[in-house]
């Protein structure tokens, strides 16, 4: 009883995670859109923000001392799925329209099973493989179909690379990290990861924080920028990081598919988008895909 509830207690924590995320897509885009906050700057709210924020959590838990062996893997972790996944991440959609990179975030499931697959010897069966293929078939559907398309970049080949970059980094750190983050709390984890992506980004990106014009933010901005550090970068990465404490690395990946959802849910509240049969189709496939992956077989120990 106590695993199957650690383990809905996973399940919720990726949901809320990628809920989060979903959202922060199209907010990242419009913060930046009004040329004040650049790409890099927005990657440097997320890291040094959030480990500020972790760091101050931290002071009201139990103090877990890590070995100097550990921290290195930390600090490896903190570079692969933070500084690559979230800088890849926002300087695309800064170059692309969220529509394309919503879209190629569906591919992160598929590189999980591959890279799984490979290195943690976990096979691929009928199940597996085809319950990510539905959900990336509903997630393409759901997004082809949306009729807001939201402001389009001026380099989309390349946002497109560095959004397909972001999801591998993330993929590889999913598979790399599985055994490894049970050993510590969540907020040493976390806390460690991104102290180390703030040393690596801060320096390079010190220029950027002294020539920008922070008196012409507006209070659109500053809540864009808030909403990125707090909601989807510390909450969202603490739930992701329970959650990836109890599922399994394609689990965990299968989740991504909840990210077009959440965008179409906005777009119809706002009523830029319309609700049809495609819709349905749509989320039933990556419903039942995120459902047959839950249920494929995992390694035999």
């Amino acid at each position: 009883m106590a695993i199957n509830s650690r383990k809905l207690l996973g399940h919720l924590s990726m949901v809320g995670a990628n809920t989060m995320w979903g959202l922060m897509a199209p907010i990242a885009k419009v913060t930046m859109s009004a040329g004040i906050i650049s790409s890099l700057l927005m990657t440097n709210f997320r890291i040094v923000g959030a480990a500020l924020l972790l760091w101050c959590l931290s002071l009201f838990r139990p103090a877990e001392k890590v070995s100097g062996h550990d921290l290195l893997l930390l600090a490896g972790a903190g570079l692969l799925s933070i500084v690559a996944n979230q800088g890849c991440f926002i300087f695309g959609v800064g170059f692309t329209s969220p529509a394309e990179a919503s879209i190629i975030t569906t591919t992160m499931p598929m590189w999980v099973m591959l890279l799984a697959a490979l290195i943690l010897r976990e096979p691929i069966t009928i199940k597996k493989a085809g319950g990510i293929l539905l959900g990336a078939t509903g997630a393409i559907i759901l997004i082809a179909n949306s009729s807001a398309t939201g402001i389009p970049g001026n380099k989309p080949l390349l946002g497109d690379i560095l959004v397909l970059t972001a999801q591998f980094s993330y993929a590889l750190y999913l598979t790399l990290y599985k055994n490894f983050i049970r050993r510590y709390s969540i907020v040493t984890l976390m806390k460690w990861m991104f102290s180390f992506a703030a040393l690596a980004v801060i320096g390079p990106s010190l220029p950027e924080w002294l020539h920008t014009r922070w008196y012409a933010m507006d209070a659109t901005q500053i809540f864009g920028a808030l909403y990125v550090v707090v909601g989807g970068t510390f909450i969202a990465y603490l739930l992701m990081m329970n959650g990836q404490k109890q599922l399994r690395p394609t689990v965990v990946g299968m989740y991504n598919y909840v990210q077009p959802i959440v965008a179409t849910i906005v777009a119809l509240t706002l009523g830029l988008d319309t609700f049809n049969l495609w819709k349905i189709v749509a989320v039933a496939l990556i419903f039942t895909g995120v459902f047959l992956v839950i249920k494929s077989r995992a390694r035999t120990p």
